[in-house]
């Protein structure tokens, strides 16, 4: 969005559609009980499995997390956004809650992880095709800014949550997460917008979404030399992201700290994320996508910068941690609301695509991020994060400078066959 629009925090709030408020709100709740992907292997290592079948475990929850991206934005694209949340979060709700019960069998446990991790990530596409179609155009990116804002402040409360419930009993964590997942299921069941797949929805400017064939689609994506630069952006600010999450607890110890100045650090960005981003995001709407995605990105590199001076004294860390999450709340609503002007009946495998990619590069980045970290030591590690995050901030410069180009031209198909 490169738009003048100069509304302010409480006057976009005001304009949210409820369809909006209602998702939102159902993602807080569904964020508050997400401690799978958290808290598996400290659960699987406390009830007497080993570290290594631990690890195993985590990686099938995440590898079933890729593949459900691309599910999701599929049935999004058949069924609507409000069907396929209510379909995979009814599925991801006993899933997730038979954890305990099958901790004792291997081959069960790795099935119902990973298919966990099918069902939860699966409703992300959707959500965002939903925020797409129902928030005025003028203040998309300030949506996808909320929808960001409600997750962390879930991200935030649950680990408190967890606290408490690991005082009574571990396997409360799974149970409350399970519950979660049915409450946003049955939230969305009763409040969102009734809709049908892209076929039947319409364009912005009133005409019918016709709809175009997978291939088709993917086909134009691969052709589209702006699109994959953007994805590829977005894989290097998600590794170095997910990376320097893994490493920097790691090199503040090895540095001699507490490890309560990572909690510090923690709740510092966390604090300034929820409280700052909107207000930060009312001043970005009004310039280029891609002037946001390079100064972003530009900002971010510079905080993993004073990371790598953290062993000269705390003061790095905590700088660094602010121009990190600061470069975060520039590039990020705009980034992410990318794939969302798309034309409606291209948008949801756009979305899925780089949601899918996110996974990957999420899953990747903390192997490797490890890897370079304990090989040659952290100003090396953050080094090559400021490096990755410049490039990424310049790849945006050529991804998001146009608008999106047209969509593929609709294939026949055959009789009673579906895209």
């Amino acid at each position: 969005m490169t738009g003048s629009t100069r509304t302010g925090v409480f006057a976009v709030l005001r304009a949210t559609p409820a369809p909006v408020r209602y998702l939102l709100a159902g993602m807080l709740v569904n964020q508050l009980g997400a401690f799978v992907q958290t808290f598996l292997v400290l659960y699987l290592t406390f009830r007497g499995s080993s570290p290594g079948f631990a690890g195993v475990c985590l990686a099938a929850y995440s590898v079933g997390a890729i593949f459900g991206a691309m599910l999701g934005g599929e049935l999004t694209h058949r069924f609507g956004g409000r069907t396929t949340i209510v379909a995979v979060m009814t599925c991801a709700a006993p899933l997730v809650a038979s954890i305990p019960l099958v901790r004792g069998v291997p081959a069960a446990l790795l099935a119902v992880v990973a298919l966990s991790g099918l069902a939860i990530q699966a409703y992300r596409p959707a959500a965002a095709v939903l925020l797409a179609e129902s928030m005025p155009e003028e203040h998309k990116v300030m949506g996808f800014s909320m929808m960001r804002i409600a997750l962390n402040i879930g991200a935030a409360v649950a680990p408190l949550l967890a606290a408490l419930l690991i005082l009574v009993n571990w396997d409360l964590l799974f149970w409350l997460d399970g519950a979660t997942a049915a409450l946003w299921a049955l939230l969305a069941f009763t409040l969102l917008p009734r809709q049908s797949g892209a076929g039947h929805r319409t364009e912005p400017d009133g005409g019918p979404a016709k709809t175009a064939s997978a291939r088709a689609v993917y086909g134009t994506m691969l052709r589209d030399t702006r699109f994959l630069c953007y994805l590829v952006a977005g894989v290097f600010g998600m590794m170095v992201y997910a990376g320097s999450v893994a490493v920097l607890p790691l090199n503040i110890v090895s540095a001699g700290y507490p490890v309560g100045l990572y909690s510090t650090v923690l709740v510092i960005s966390s604090v300034v994320l929820i409280t700052c981003e909107l207000k930060i995001t009312t001043y970005i709407v009004r310039i280029p996508k891609y002037v946001a995605g390079l100064a972003g990105n530009l900002v971010s590199a510079l905080g993993f910068t004073l990371y790598g001076l953290l062993a000269q004294h705390p003061f790095f860390v905590l700088a660094g941690a602010l121009f990190a999450v600061s470069g975060l709340m520039i590039h990020g609503p705009s980034t992410a609301a990318h794939p969302a002007t798309f034309p409606v009946r291209v948008r949801s495998r756009y979305i899925a695509t780089k949601e899918t990619l996110s996974g990957l590069a999420a899953t990747i980045g903390p192997v490797l991020g490890l890897f370079v970290f304990t090989r040659a030591g952290g100003p090396v590690f953050w080094g090559c994060c400021a490096l990755l995050s410049v490039a990424a901030g310049s790849m945006h410069i050529y991804g998001l400078r146009t608008p999106p180009v047209p969509a593929p031209v609709p294939e026949p198909e055959a009789v009673g066959e579906r895209s």
